[in-house]
């Protein structure tokens, strides 16, 4: 059974920072491109950063320079390293690991940025 977890959502006030996690099990890990994804309230969930197997990164343009992704193949882990955060970061943020046609997605974990 596939399980993507994630952890470390919360309230942080402008200009903070926030590290999430993703813990995969079920999966070959280490062959799947892993994202993070977010959702505000009344909006369209929107990409905000990928990680290739071999470590190619992508990111939206709204959090290049603020949020960093990486993972730990060894841990089965992806992290989101969120700096400089802004209220309009506030969503909730879902993992996302894909490989070909085949999708998983976590259940979620909430950030607000507020002060």
């Amino acid at each position: 059974q596939v399980q993507l977890v994630e952890s470390g959502g919360g309230l942080v006030q402008p200009g903070g920072s926030l590290r999430l996690s993703c813990a995969a099990s079920g999966i070959i890990f280490s062959i799947y491109t892993m994202g993070w994804y977010r959702q505000a309230p009344g909006k369209q969930r929107e990409l905000v950063t990928t990680i290739t197997s071999g470590g190619s990164t992508n990111y939206a343009d709204s959090v290049k320079d603020r949020f960093t992704i990486s993972r730990d193949n060894a841990k089965n882990t992806m992290y989101l390293q969120m700096n400089n955060l802004k209220p309009e970061d506030t969503a909730v943020y879902y993992c996302n690991a894909r490989f070909n046609i085949v999708n998983h997605w976590g259940q979620g974990t909430q950030v607000t940025v507020s002060s």
